[in-house]
């Protein structure tokens, strides 16, 4: 399992009709050849969350958001550990949130959203490389402006132009999301299709 899989050229945009959703079969056998985590990374807004809730739903596998557990664990909004300890107190509590994820779920296909900025960790990047399925999904940056626009919680959109802040985001982050071994694109059209498209994408990466 060490080569990348990129579905990007069979994007559907604007409500065209997506790609199948595998057979029962297809999905017990793929079940069954999962072994690890499968860790979705990417910019804010691509709809990790969304995406990987419909997954793991699919796959009758547990879900977990690695935000949502890092709020649980500092016990304050994300927001808030930034403005009072600062990006690198974030990123390292975000490390071992992660770290601890993906043991509580070895060994097997459970589903765990990533904020946009782990995977650019190299510590973070190279534990969920060793230990899980990492799958990047990406997306036009005039399609997340959209939609991170609406929200207005985001730290690093505070006060900033969402186009400006994404464009300088994926120039930084673009090579760490690129060593993922499977790239979906999450552009138009309904998560339903990015779901098909990493099920698709995943029964390539097992065999």
């Amino acid at each position: 399992m060490d080569h990348a899989h990129d579905n990007s050229d069979h994007d559907d945009h604007d409500g065209a009709a997506g790609p199948p959703m595998p057979s029962a079969a297809a999905m017990d056998a793929l079940i069954t050849r999962i072994d690890r985590p499968i860790v979705l990374v990417g910019l804010m807004g691509v709809g990790k969350s969304t995406v990987g809730r419909k997954l793991a739903q699919v796959l009758a596998t547990p879900f977990v958001d690695a935000d949502d557990a890092i709020t649980a664990a500092a016990q304050m909004p994300i927001p808030d550990i930034f403005d009072q300890y600062g990006e690198a107190h974030f990123r390292d509590g975000e490390r071992r949130v992660i770290a601890r994820l993906i043991e509580e779920n070895s060994g097997r296909a459970a589903v765990i959203a990533t904020g946009g900025g782990a995977f650019a960790d190299d510590e973070t990047r190279s534990l969920i490389l060793d230990r899980a399925i990492a799958v990047w999904l990406d997306a036009r940056i005039e399609v997340l402006a959209e939609r991170v626009g609406r929200k207005q919680t985001r730290p690093l959109l505070i006060g900033r132009d969402p186009h400006e802040v994404l464009a300088e985001l994926m120039a930084k982050r673009g090579p760490a999301y690129a060593q993922a071994p499977i790239r979906i694109v999450s552009d138009q059209g309904p998560h339903a299709h990015s779901v098909a498209r990493i099920l698709a994408a995943l029964m390539e990466y097992v065999t």
